[in-house]
């Protein structure tokens, strides 16, 4: 991902990211878009419970906004920023404008149409490129295993995620895009972003429409979809995937897992941050890099101890040639991976 340049002083960052081929509960503020029974259009509300959501929107009649509340606060957000898209004639768009300016991690919205979860993409990665790093997560409606591998590749985001399938409510059923988020609120419960989501249990769900065979998943999983099942009457996530499968057309699965962007999302704000706090006012000097070079390393070094990251690169400091008010630091690392499965090979004596 690349960052436009600007003159307003301060930390910048950019990422990239490439597959190795041959290897191996902190709070976040969630954004929603939805319609509501009651309550200001357009206007941010934070709620931190339930019971202060419905005051401010009222109680849906259709699913929407309380819905999506009741989800996320069972399934473990703390703290909600919640905005009232019109019913008649909904300005999506313009309520994720709104988030835009708020420090949420994670977006959902009550729609399950194609044109509004793009323009949902396009609001996160344009707030993720103005340092207000994001995801979204989404679902279908009515949307079977195939369908939503072709809306996963509509997408096409390491910013967005896609569940399936759609839920059970009573003698009825309930779109995918409430699945999301419950979903969401068990992302925004995590305190490590390097845990994988499988198994994670959702809470308030009755039940999935469909009962995805092995090859379903299969099919959902490397199509870019984080697929539902019900074991035991439980309902979690078989797998944590975002929608990037490909790039420039070519197949890529460098930001399947989750976890790779949430571990980004983690460690470039932390040491933004960590840089902005101590060098806000600092010379670009042969010290005042070696000073930020070393502030660079403590921070690395604590999401290694921290299991986030298995190791890092040499961090490399220098002053831009072309523009000396310019401290350009560099470094990689290797992000740790989720364990997903487990292969026992047993030889026997007889």
């Amino acid at each position: 991902m690349s960052e436009s340049r600007h003159e307003r002083p301060g930390v910048y960052s950019s990422y990239d990211a490439s597959a190795v081929v041959t290897a191996g509960r902190g709070s976040k503020i969630i954004g929603v878009a939805a319609k509501a029974a009651s309550g200001t259009v357009g206007e941010v509300v934070t709620l931190t419970g339930y019971t202060a959501g419905v005051a401010a929107f009222g109680e849906d009649v259709d699913p929407g906004m309380s819905t999506i509340l009741r989800l996320l606060f069972l399934n473990g957000a703390s703290t909600v920023a919640a905005v009232r898209v019109a019913d008649e004639e909904p300005d999506y768009a313009g309520a994720f404008g709104v988030l835009g300016k708020v420090e949420a991690q994670i977006l959902v919205c009550d729609s399950g149409e194609l044109s509004v979860q793009q323009a949902l993409r396009t609001a996160v990665e344009t707030a993720s490129e103005q340092r207000r790093e994001r995801i979204a997560v989404v679902g279908g409606s009515g949307l079977k295993a195939s369908e939503l591998v072709e809306r996963a590749a509509e997408l096409n985001s390491e910013r967005m995620v896609l569940v399936g399938p759609d839920l059970v409510r009573g003698e009825g059923t309930l779109p995918g895009v409430f699945a999301s988020a419950a979903l969401a609120g068990a992302i925004a419960s995590g305190t490590d972003p390097a845990i994988p989501l499988n198994g994670a249990e959702l809470s308030g769900l009755e039940g999935l429409t469909e009962d995805y065979t092995d090859n379903d998943i299969d099919l959902l999983v490397r199509g870019g979809v984080t697929p539902l099942e019900s074991v035991g009457g439980v309902i979690s996530p078989v797998r944590g995937i975002t929608t990037r499968t490909t790039t420039g057309g070519a197949a890529d699965s460098t930001w399947r897992e989750l976890t790779t962007i949430l571990i980004v999302d983690d460690i470039i704000p932390s040491i933004r941050t960590a840089l902005r706090s101590r060098f806000s006012r600092a010379k670009n000097t042969a010290r005042g890099r070696s000073a930020i070079r070393s502030q660079v390393i403590v921070e690395l070094e604590k999401k290694v101890a921290a299991e986030i990251i298995d190791s890092y690169g040499e961090v490399m400091v220098n002053a831009l040639e072309e523009d000396p008010t310019v401290c350009l630091v560099e470094f990689g690392f290797a992000v740790a991976h989720g364990l997903n499965q487990i292969y026992l090979t047993v030889h026997m004596t007889v």
